[in-house]
């Protein structure tokens, strides 16, 4: 495994240098190449870096291959040397290498979700989760927790029953869309799991069959990741017999817009979870038990896996979903737990399963943008949240269990219904679109389209969309968990443990953490402060470690949040008021944090703020929900209090367009008709450009540079065609080699003639004219001056509207190029609208 990594690690190195040169030639070839549309792709991932990255990921095919082969063989010696008496491998030291085996597939399975396998995306992430579950009920069981062979049936069967269902349907998709390997391997698994369903069942069955089913497995994989590996290792001179990797298929396009190959591991969690507690009601064990709980929490860790890597295929609503399913994961398995501390089982708080209905409610209806499957299989747990709260056990009650019955069956008819839509050519009906059709016949509501650009920030560049609406919903869970602590009984005398420290600790971290990849400072800084609040007040106060006592030490350590929080709140005036009012119910939370602590809380105010809380928090999720599925109209988070000078100072911010969409192009190009400047970088700095029949906008780009009115501007051109009119003032040696050396990025010092006077570009004497070599800015030219022609004009200055001008890096900026933008308003266009500023980084490579 480690000299896997090492290959991976040093190839990786290799073919970035490879990127690198690649990336010179690509930009000279766009320069040479009469541009008229802006490429969806950049050149770089077409030519020269196709084959170093698919070396990659047939290496990471070939570790997911290999690690399922190692633990087949595993299972495969502890099958075959298994008796009654005694078992060879014991059972802690086989919980520990299935665990380890299970974390190298779970790589294996998150790196390659980064390309479309969804397929081995989703054998690998089950597998994996199959033997994390298996082998902590195993380590569970060699230390005594899980005793005899009786517990250790009722811990195993209800998840191997879900996993043996899990891989059935994996399989039935491998065999449709030609996928021999990987459809062979899915079978032999899943008839391993019914083979030891059977052996627990009756010990005369014995594991001889599952460790049959293991042989093919180990056979199998050994062969193929060995021929992958070897290929890989050799560059191709070595090639086992049918181990060659085939070139996948080009995607449709709406395989290609549903690019989050993570939504079927997101499924098989929820199967898992399904299965475990349905289980007792279908009679296949007993009772819900402690060791039944490392299945659950597997599942919760799997789905925040998924949620993390939703966001980072930009899927913000099954981010969301399945954010808060892992919670409910957590929940049940902390439920199940509490016997094991000869605790009695605690009632859920009424207010917060109600809450979390209406929170999967709002959900599932924005879900059917998406396809109508997805919304209505999300209904499920509305369901499900409705039972928990009419029932006061909550989980251990026989609606709740009738309830996650029925979504074990859907959730194995979307398991198919998705998965077989990712990896196959023709698609099952899901209702997809539906909605988008219907809407696009009325003016009332405009959903925005699907593109993944939707959430590029506004500064820089973030692989992961925005993670506010999770976040506020969690707010929202964790304050409606602890309106019930106020009582006779206590606050230990319901469960707010998992909804306070999971919804509201872990999950607020990782949106803080998610805020800050997306540059949102402020944001990420009120997310991570309130996890960590959530989650050390939820251990303290309701894990039993506060209990009666009253302390100084505690109340100091509020009163330090207080005053952190008050920075937060002081920040959130200068953002909007949706925020200013978020920060500041949280303060008046952290106030009856406080009085609680001195023992002097009024009857009521906890109740009070935690409810404002709620609804604020409430309001904050529905509004950026409904703002990133909907284009218009909008719900208002309110205008800051306070603006500051600059960027954001304004009521307009700067667009930020992908440089390779010729929509975004020719957005840019109307703006910078109409007098606004275009940050984009050169081979060294950013600059700043502007149309130079504007003298507007060269005067605000002198303006926003802060630049002296002496200093020189460089010129622009697409074509040394534009030069034509002024050929006759030029040497003919230096037009000749204009000739010979454009397009490059060569610039050229030539004579200031008539054709410039009265310009700013250039010195007196002189003017730099460097030729574009750049697709998307000889694209921005055609765009700008689209309707001058050049035959027609003289040579008395309207040659100048086909230069772009540049304004040079400052002497004191700093060494590596940062984009600089520029708000602030502009004259009114003759139809009433504004002109904007705008700012695009082009990223070349």
């Amino acid at each position: 495994i480690a000299l896997l990594f090492l290959v991976e690690h040093t190839y990786r190195s290799s073919a970035a240098g490879l990127g690198c040169a690649a990336r010179g030639c690509s930009a000279y070839k766009a320069g040479q190449s009469n541009v008229r549309s802006v490429s969806p792709e950049p050149p770089l991932q077409r030519d020269a870096m196709t084959e170093p990255r698919v070396e990659i990921e047939s290496l990471h095919f070939s570790v997911g291959i290999l690690g399922i082969s190692g633990g087949s063989l595993l299972l495969l010696v502890n099958g075959y040397s298994h008796s009654p008496s005694e078992a060879l491998i014991h059972s802690t030291a086989l919980g520990i290498l299935l665990l380890i085996i299970a974390a190298l597939l779970a790589y294996a399975g998150v790196r390659r979700s980064l390309c479309h396998a969804p397929l081995f995306v989703c054998l690998c992430l089950t597998i994996s989760a199959l033997w994390c579950g298996s082998g902590l009920v195993h380590i569970l069981h060699g230390e005594g927790v899980v005793q005899g062979e009786e517990g250790l049936r009722g811990a195993l069967i209800p998840g191997l029953a879900a996993f043996t269902l899990a891989l059935l349907v994996i399989g039935v998709v491998g065999v449709l869309c030609k996928e021999v390997v990987l459809s062979i391997i899915a079978f032999s698994v899943c008839l391993a799991c019914a083979h030891q369903i059977a052996g627990l069942y009756d010990p005369s069955f014995g594991q001889g069959a599952s460790a049959a089913s293991y042989l093919l497995v180990c056979f199998l994989g050994a062969y193929f990741g060995t021929g992958r590996l070897l290929s890989y290792i050799t560059k191709g001179k070595v090639q086992l017999p049918g181990t060659r990797s085939e070139k996948k298929a080009k995607l449709t396009a709406a395989q290609a817009q549903d690019r989050n190959d993570v939504v079927t591991a997101g499924l098989v969690g929820n199967l898992l979870s399904a299965t475990v507690l349905a289980c007792p009601l279908l009679g296949v064990v007993p009772a819900l038990v402690p060791g039944q709980v490392p299945w659950l929490w597997t599942a919760g860790v799997l789905q925040l896996g998924v949620c993390i890597l939703s966001y980072r295929a930009m899927d913000t609503l099954a981010a969301t979903f399945y954010g808060f399913t892992a919670v409910l994961k957590f929940a049940e398995g902390y439920s199940l737990l509490l016997p094991v501390w000869e605790l009695q089982v605690l009632f859920s708080p009424v207010p917060l399963p109600t809450v979390f209905a209406v929170l999967f409610f709002m959900l599932a209806l924005f879900s059917t943008q998406k396809s109508l499957a997805d919304g209505l299989y999300q209904l499920f747990y509305v369901a499900y949240c409705v039972a928990l709260a009419a029932q006061p056990r909550g989980f251990f009650q026989g609606g709740t269990q009738g309830v996650q019955a029925a979504i074990f069956v859907v959730s194995a008819v979307m398991l198919l219904l998705t998965l077989h839509n990712m990896a196959c050519p023709w698609r099952l009906p899901t209702g997809e679109g539906l909605l988008r059709s219907l809407l696009s016949r009325t003016n009332l509501l405009t959903l925005r389209p699907l593109d993944k650009d939707l959430h590029a920030p506004y500064l820089g560049y973030s692989k992961y969309a925005d993670a506010e609406v999770l976040g506020h919903g969690c707010s929202v869970l964790s304050a409606f968990a602890i309106t019930a602590t106020v009582g006779s009984e206590g606050p230990l005398a319901f469960l707010v443990l998992p909804w306070v420290v999971v919804a509201g600790g872990l999950l607020q971290l990782l949106c803080g953490s998610v805020a800050f990849a997306r540059g949102k400072t402020l944001e990420s800084t009120a997310f991570i402060l309130y996890g960590i609040m959530w989650a050390v007040w939820g251990l303290t106060r309701y894990g039993g470690l506060y209990g009666a006592t009253r302390g100084f030490n505690v109340a100091v350590g509020i009163i330090c949040f207080l005053l952190f929080n008050c920075f937060i709140t002081g920040g959130a005036l200068f953002l909007s008021k949706a925020w200013f009012a978020y920060a500041l119910t949280f303060q008046l939370i952290l106030v009856s944090f406080l009085l609680d602590t001195l023992g002097t809380l009024p009857y009521g105010y906890d109740i009070g703020v935690t409810i404002i809380f709620g609804l604020v928090s409430f309001y904050c999720f529905l509004a950026n929900l409904f703002n990133s599925s909907f284009q218009s109209p909008q719900l208002p988070l309110g205008t800051p209090f306070f603006r500051l000078s600059g960027y954001g100072g304004g009521g307009e911010h700067c667009p930020h367009v992908p440089a390779r969409k010729a929509t975004s192009v020719q957005q840019i190009a109307e703006i910078m008709k109409n007098g606004g400047t275009c940050g984009m970088p050169t081979d060294t700095v950013y600059v700043l450009v502007a149309a130079c029949n504007r003298p507007d906008a060269v005067e605000k780009a002198y303006k926003a540079k802060v630049h002296a009115q002496d200093r020189p501007m460089s010129l622009w051109i697409s074509s040394i065609k534009q030069l034509e009119p002024a050929r006759h003032l030029l040497n003919p040696v230096l037009w000749d080699f204009m000739e010979a050396a454009w397009p490059s990025s060569i610039s050229m010092v030539i004579p200031r003639g008539r054709w410039c006077c009265g310009q700013k570009g250039g010195r007196p004497a002189r003017v730099g004219c460097p030729g574009c070599v750049y697709a998307c800015v000889c694209v921005l030219f055609s765009r700008v001056f689209s309707s001058l022609s050049l035959a027609t004009r003289p040579m008395d200055g309207l040659l100048w509207p086909e230069r772009l001008c540049k304004v040079h890096r400052h002497p004191h900026q700093h060494r590596h190029p940062q984009p600089r933008l520029h708000g602030g308003h502009t004259p009114h266009r003759p139809g009433g609208a504004h002109r904007h500023n705008v700012s695009q980084p082009y990223r070349r490579g």
